[in-house]
């Protein structure tokens, strides 16, 4: 086995081959790129020279993290996870000395709080589970991990509170994660589509969190949760539709105060959804609905503008998600300089150029703001995608053409599950709380 794996890894540039000890029974074959060399030199290396090689045997094993050797296949893996190969006499170990780099743990970015924790995942799955046991205290809890990716070999744990735990909802998760078959997975993003139920969906059915405590929340509600190695989120089902407009806040603020923000969100996603189709039916199909007073205005301020509605409101928001998207990709030094430019170009001067009415600057903004009281991205995204659906129907058939199309928001949302769970059932965690 030890020439078969030296022959696998000859060429490496960080291929490692050793002799250790005075007799020459022992070798160790590793990478230096995946494994700690303080551990190697102190742990393996130096204790060869003092000890026998019955002692030296005997003492290897002892370590947790040391096991024998089975076949070439848990080899060659073992190796190329960091874990260092020692052939000791006629007997074989696999040395755990990984070398891990990730970044500590930070405030969460994606989900800030007003009040609360503050931390977030980290890239080390063992760090992200210390971070959820300390929460979550309980004898219940189970972690089961396995391995994804043929190439990446990213470990993944599948937690869930076993006296909670909804027991579908768990054989279907661990059936969909078995039958992913992938090279490299490396986001939480692209576990999320694979274990997702249609390939092809507008809304989220999973949660992916940066959240520790938002974690914990939805295991203690019988959800399973998702952590992945190298990656600061975790994947949590199945997701409700009310999940995605919920913040960790809610759950510290007073309960009116709670509802109260919730409520917020919702109409947030009313503003974000409907404001820009309704502008086009009534200044295009609908004028006589408002107020004579409120159609005048408006007709007042398009006085200028050259082209019809439908064009002036895609073309605004077309602008704002170029803004958004530039925000965020650009680096932090550059991006405020960029969104300070590009504010000022889609306010004053392109209402100055008759480009754009004075009132579709306020409806965009509008749109962008309410866009933001979304808690969670995935929904955040979605949302920034569905209102282009309904200004094309009300482009096409005015106002009717937003009730219909609203309906059939509501009949899709009605009609989705997330593993089985229905995906409107509003007040769900409760249900499984009690």
């Amino acid at each position: 086995m030890e020439a078969w794996l030296a022959e696998q890894l000859t060429g490496l540039m960080d291929f490692e081959e050793r002799s250790l000890g005075n007799s020459g029974d022992i070798k160790m074959i590793y990478l230096r790129s995946l494994t700690d060399s303080d551990t190697v030199k102190r742990f393996i290396v130096v204790p060869s020279y003092e000890m026998d090689v019955q002692e030296y045997e005997n003492y290897i094993f002892s370590f947790p993290g040391c096991e024998k050797a089975k076949d070439k296949q848990q080899v060659i893996e073992f190796v190329m996870k960091g874990y260092i190969f020692i052939r000791i006499k006629d007997s074989s170990y696999l040395f755990d000395a990984m070398k891990i780099e990730f970044s500590g743990i930070s405030s969460s970015i994606t989900e800030a709080i007003v009040q609360g924790p503050n931390d977030a995942l980290t890239e080390n799955i063992e760090i992200n589970v210390n971070l959820i046991r300390r929460r979550y205290q309980s004898k219940e809890l189970r972690i089961e991990p396995l391995t994804i990716g043929d190439v990446s070999q990213t470990t993944v744990v599948v937690m869930y509170d076993d006296s909670r735990v909804d027991r579908d909802v768990l054989q279907e998760m661990k059936q969909r994660l078995s039958e992913i078959s992938v090279d490299i997975l490396q986001s939480a993003g692209e576990l999320e589509k694979y274990i997702s139920e249609r390939r092809y969906q507008l809304f989220p059915t999973t949660i992916v969190t940066e959240r520790p405590d938002r974690v914990v929340f939805n295991l203690s509600a019988g959800k399973v949760a998702v952590l992945m190695n190298t990656v600061g989120y975790a994947v949590i089902a199945p997701a409700m539709f009310n999940d995605f407009f919920t913040a960790m806040d809610d759950k510290i603020q007073l309960t009116l105060v709670g509802w109260f923000m919730k409520l917020i969100r919702y109409i947030g996603l009313f503003i974000t959804v409907t404001l820009p189709a309704f502008y086009v039916a009534f200044t295009s199909y609908n004028p006589e609905i408002l107020k004579i007073q409120i159609t005048l205005l408006i007709a007042g301020s398009r006085a200028a503008v050259p082209y019809p509605s439908f064009v002036e409101v895609v073309l605004m928001l077309l602008m704002m998600e170029f803004l958004i998207e530039a925000s965020l990709r650009l680096p932090k030094a550059i991006g405020p300089t960029a969104t300070t430019v590009g504010g000022l170009i889609l306010g004053q001067a392109a209402t100055q150029a008759g480009l754009v009415s004075n009132i579709m600057i306020i409806i965009v903004s509008a749109v962008a703001i309410s866009n933001f009281v979304i808690p969670l991205n995935m929904m955040a995204f979605t949302v920034r995608v569905l209102k282009y659906y309904l200004i094309f129907f009300a482009a096409t058939f005015g106002l009717i053409g937003i009730v219909v199309s609203t309906v059939g928001i509501v009949m899709y949302l009605s009609g989705m599950r997330s593993f089985g769970k229905p995906y409107m059932e509003i007040f769900s965690a409760k249900r499984q709380s009690s």
